[in-house]
Parts: C-alpha cells; sequence; structure tokens
C-alpha cells in the first residue's frame, strides 16, 4: 500500500515532539494510557501521510 505525501516538514517535527512527549508522559504513569496515543503521531510523522488530513482534503507540504 503506497500512501501520497500530505505532511509537511514542520507539521512532522511537531507530531515527532507531541508524540514523544505523550509517550513519555505515559510511561511514568503521569497520564495513563492516553499517552500511547502518542504512537499514532510518531507513526504518522515517520510515514509522512495523515489519514484525517486525507479525508478532509488538506495537506501540510508545499511540494506535494
Amino acid at each position: 500500500m503506497q500512501f501520497t505525501t500530505n505532511m509537511g516538514s514542520v507539521d512532522r517535527v511537531l507530531r515527532l515532539v507531541l508524540g514523544a512527549l505523550l509517550v513519555i508522559l505515559a510511561l511514568t504513569g503521569t497520564i495513563e494510557a492516553w499517552g500511547w496515543l502518542g504512537l499514532i503521531f510518531i507513526g504518522t510523522a515517520f510515514i509522512k501521510f495523515c489519514p484525517i488530513y486525507k479525508i478532509l482534503g488538506m495537506k501540510t507540504c508545499t511540494d506535494c
């Protein structure tokens, strides 16, 4: 399955930072299980594709 890139660099960095923060907070027990949703942010940042953006017809990249 091939995904069309729909995320720009700034969006990807923000997702990585937010995702990592959520996972760290989950590991420390600060926010419990909800923090594991950060893995979704990290995953979408690595594949450069957000399914919600696709549904809404959005793109945050300038060259895609």
